[in-house]
């Protein structure tokens, strides 16, 4: 799958505005040819200063101007408007983190770094974002595994194994344990050969790879191994998502941002750790104890994405126990994505109170998951957050309520339409 649909641009001249998944401007630039420009981010090997830009692209805005000289005196409007975090990092002096991958180790390491200097290592970025930068290296560490240690180790000299055995990483996994000769060069190599696709953004590269190694390890029995795989190829193509067009007016811009304003007065007022731009909500659908059903709704960006709502049957609980149905259900959706390694929502909404909140809470505890919760109780529009025995009341005409408010019931009806289906089935086949 293509990451973007070119020919939806025409080749006029223009500004194109790139935002990432929160729609946030990341970066303006200008065009004689629209198509043209915009086409070259995606073509071949990106450069140093491209893949970072690439890496967090989902959007992208454009806006027809009668000439280049036009689109250059937008851009300029623009960007001095908006300051684009990229635009803003190619004009100032500052260092920003890099990452830097040892090649010249037996057994290389990515570290970050913000100095480069000429060492036979290849350095990736800039990265405007350090925080971003290291969840996105603690990510790719469980993923493709290599040593994050400064021992020296080679083919020829390994560390003492005293100094070596009590490594937190060694013994869960995250390192395959070059240190005690646990993994030969050729099969570390291959490891950190998959880092240098990722980061130059050759996914498809990547992931032939994989499926290929995949095929083998079936082959051979390896199960386990054919699994993990399965669930890199999963979790690579959830990250390699299509990038969206849209010609838009300059006034129009106030539109994304105002949307990224109110999802950092949800993370403000609810004391998130990041801007909530990927939501789900919980609800439960029963009458008497009878069809029990259970739904979740996902919003991308304050907005319902349809593709990735799910309902579920109540399997392991009788009668009118909403409580545990909430566990139940909230097990069941973060366990699956748990398993493949899928993309785990930046906030989770239940609809209820303290009880509900309560069920939830055990279930992501009972899975080792720590992912910012909440519950909304429809009365009063009362917000709990775990640990808080007050609840939040946002103001009525929040719109950050709103937004919880319009997730709330989109589960809400999801799961009645679902329980609607299952009671009319088993009447019909009553009947």
């Amino acid at each position: 799958m293509e990451r973007v649909d070119i020919s939806r641009l025409p080749n006029t001249p223009g500004v194109y505005i790139m935002r990432d998944s929160a729609a946030k401007i990341i970066y303006i630039g200008k065009a004689n040819r629209l198509r043209q420009r915009v086409s070259s981010y995606f073509k071949g090997i990106p450069d140093f200063k491209t893949r970072g830009i690439i890496n967090s692209l989902r959007h992208i805005d454009f806006i027809l101007r009668k000439s280049e000289r036009d689109a250059l005196i937008l851009e300029r409007e623009l960007i001095h408007k908006y300051q684009p975090r990229f635009n803003a990092m190619w004009l100032d002096d500052k260092s920003y983190p890099m990452l830097k991958l040892t090649l010249k180790e037996d057994f290389p390491r990515l570290i970050i770094t913000r100095r480069k200097i000429k060492d036979g290592s290849e350095y990736f970025g800039p990265y405007p974002n350090a925080s971003a930068l290291n969840s996105l290296v603690k990510w790719m560490q469980k993923i493709f595994r290599w040593r994050t240690c400064k021992h020296e180790i080679s083919k020829d000299k390994l560390p003492p194994e005293r100094k070596v055995k009590t490594c937190l990483y060694l013994h869960t996994g995250r390192c395959p344990g070059p240190c005690l000769g646990m993994i030969s060069i050729e099969d570390y190599r291959q490891n950190i050969m998959g880092v240098k696709l990722f980061l130059k953004g050759r996914y498809k590269n990547l992931i032939k790879h994989w499926e290929k190694e995949m095929k083998a390890a079936s082959a051979e029995l390896k199960y386990e191994k054919a699994a993990e795989l399965r669930n890199r190829i999963t979790a690579l193509e959830s990250i390699n998502e299509k990038v969206t067009l849209k010609e838009v007016k300059p006034e129009d811009l106030s539109g994304p941002l105002g949307i990224t304003s109110d999802l950092e007065e949800i993370k403000d007022k609810l004391g998130l750790p990041k801007l909530p731009a990927t939501m789900e909500c919980f609800d439960i659908s029963n009458i008497s104890g009878t069809d029990s059903v259970g739904s979740m709704v996902r919003f991308q960006n304050a907005e319902p994405d349809k593709s990735n709502y799910r309902r579920f049957k109540i399997k392991g609980v009788t009668g009118t126990d909403d409580f545990a149905m909430i566990n139940e259900v909230v097990s069941r959706r973060y366990a699956r994505l748990k398993q493949q390694e899928g993309q785990m929502p930046d906030l989770v909404v239940i609809d209820g109170g303290k009880g509900q909140l309560s069920a939830a809470e055990s279930a992501l505890k009972d899975l080792k998951l720590k992912l910012p919760l909440i519950s909304i109780a429809k009365r009063e529009e009362e917000i709990f957050v775990p640990g808080n025995p007050e609840s939040i009341k946002l103001p009525r005409d929040s719109r950050g309520l709103q937004i919880l408010q319009h997730l709330r019931d989109e589960a809400h009806r999801f799961a009645i339409s679902f329980h609607r289906l299952r009671r009319k089935k088993r009447m019909q086949t009553q009947g």
